[in-house]
């Protein structure tokens, strides 16, 4: 299963015990060692490609500077809506995402976004294509 290079991919039956050889010999092209490994209900392993962690946690500052919430509540899975964020409260966090990071992420890119990990993720993708 081929994905593009910073998207994230569903790979059957990965455990955290073979992260470590699915990173030295993954067909999964895009695959960074430090990607997420979450088990679904249905025992299928999610790899979310993680974005840095100082990009990651930049975000979450905003975010929660943006909403006026604690920011221990904006984990990387928060969903905007669940952050109490409506359509403007969304687009004022994007655009201070933009100026933050300094860069476009344009209407596409934004309408991707749903988690905090989305947003960590595009923003490495954008920063990569410059």
């Amino acid at each position: 299963m081929a994905a593009a290079a910073g998207s994230c991919s569903m790979v059957p039956a990965v455990s955290f015990a073979s992260v470590g050889s699915l990173a030295r010999a993954s067909p999964v092209v895009g695959f960074r060692p430090s990607a997420i490994v979450l088990t679904s209900k249905r025992g299928r392993s999610l790899i979310s490609c993680a974005a840095k962690p100082e990009t990651l946690a930049s975000v979450q500052k905003i975010i929660a500077t943006q909403l006026s919430i604690d920011q221990s509540s904006v984990t990387p899975a928060a969903k905007f809506a669940d952050l109490g964020a409506d359509s403007l409260d969304t687009v004022e966090v994007m655009m201070q995402l933009e100026e933050n990071f300094k860069i476009s992420l344009g209407e596409e890119g934004a309408e991707k976004i749903v988690t905090v990990q989305d947003a960590a993720d595009l923003i490495e993708d954008v920063i990569a294509k410059q």
